[in-house]
């Protein structure tokens, strides 16, 4: 490490190609240091992301009006184009930290998936030991940068995805981070696996939450019960094979994952107040 100012420092400079930015996110920069008594930094601007492991110590974050106090195994963000300044907390206890600095198009995407916004750049209880392990991966092969080969490229892309896959916490969502983002999602599924009979309770797994909660959520969002969606996603698609095919109204209600022509009769006839033979001779 080499001694500076307010620190002693290891800086490692990479110079993503092409192959980098095909993954739309990349390495800059990135190093470690070890803090003096008097360490500060900022106030500053940057131009790219730059993701900070505190390893040892505490700092003090502030962004945007706002102070943090930010310890040892918790990750900071510095977003680009806001202004930021963090300096050492506690004189008694070194600070020690490693960093890596990151740009393209799916970084924000990703930091928000974490949990890390210009509005909360800072996240506690990370996975310390595998987040400073990949960071620490990354910076040998950025050191690699006069003997780059494509497998650089490539291996520095495969642990920037392990980085955001190691900072992202497996939480249920929650009522206060707007359900309508992952009710949209279930939507998707359910649009896309209606017809192979998937239940509430697989559509409620896939949320990774409990069922009695996804109903809930659902319907207030929805306006219609998970069950009443999914019903209406087989009897739209039903009307639509029922008016557009001559398929046998058996194919038809197998294809849409009733298990007999009986239940797919009833389950239509309560949804249009017709049988399927009905509807059909209204072409």
């Amino acid at each position: 490490m080499e001694e500076y100012e307010y620190e002693y420092a290891d800086f490692i400079y990479y110079t993503p190609r092409e192959l980098d930015k095909a993954g739309q996110l990349w390495p800059i920069r990135g190093g470690r240091s070890i803090a003096k008594p008097n360490y500060k930094v900022g106030p500053k601007r940057i131009d790219c992301y730059s993701l900070h492991l505190v390893q040892e110590g505490e700092i003090w974050l502030e962004f945007q009006g706002r102070r943090a106090r930010v310890g040892a195994g918790h990750l900071f963000c510095l977003f680009p184009g806001l202004t930021y300044h963090y300096s050492i907390a506690a004189l008694a206890a070194p600070l020690r930290f490693s960093w890596i600095a990151l740009d393209g198009p799916r970084v924000r995407e990703l930091l928000q998936l974490a949990g890390l916004s210009p509005e909360a750049p800072y996240r506690q209880q990370v996975d310390y030991a595998g987040i400073g392990e990949i960071i620490a991966q990354m910076h040998g092969l950025m050191g690699q940068a006069a003997s780059w080969k494509p497998g650089v490229s490539l291996e520095l892309q495969s642990l920037l995805l392990a980085l955001f896959a190691r900072m992202t916490p497996e939480l249920a969502p929650k009522p206060e981070t707007e359900p309508a983002g992952w009710i949209r999602s279930c939507i998707d599924f359910m649009e896309l696996h209606a017809a192979e009979g998937v239940s509430v309770q697989q559509v409620a797994a896939y949320a990774g939450v409990h069922r009695s909660y996804f109903s809930s959520v659902f319907t207030r969002e929805v306006g219609l019960s998970p069950l009443g969606y999914l019903q209406k996603i087989r009897m739209e698609k039903a009307k639509q094979l029922l008016r557009e095919t001559d398929a046998a109204v058996t194919e038809i209600a197998l294809s849409l994952g009733y298990p007999s022509l009986f239940s797919f009769t009833r389950a239509f006839k309560n949804y249009c107040r017709m049988s399927p033979a009905l509807f059909r001779g209204q072409k």
